[in-house]
């Protein structure tokens, strides 16, 4: 089950906020039992690079065998 302030993979992309499936996200709300939440993606410099509301099929935990990997944020 995914919490407030847990990390999230982004499970497909989202081209109006510059966001691609894989891009790791961290929940600020949840919207009634988990079916939707909050998800805010920062860049490696701290800054928010997007907020988005995402149903719970467009996220997944963090696997605890995962590393981060860097790309550049494409403007939108």
């Amino acid at each position: 089950m995914i919490k407030e302030h847990d990390r999230v993979v982004l499970k497909t992309s989202v081209p109006k906020h510059g966001l691609e499936a894989g891009d790791v996200g961290t929940v600020v709300h949840l919207y009634g039992d988990g079916d939707a939440c909050e998800v805010e993606f920062v860049t490696l410099e701290g800054r928010t690079a997007a907020v988005v509301t995402l149903e719970r099929s467009e996220v997944r935990p963090v696997g605890e065998r995962e590393i981060t990997h860097a790309r550049e944020l494409v403007s939108v």
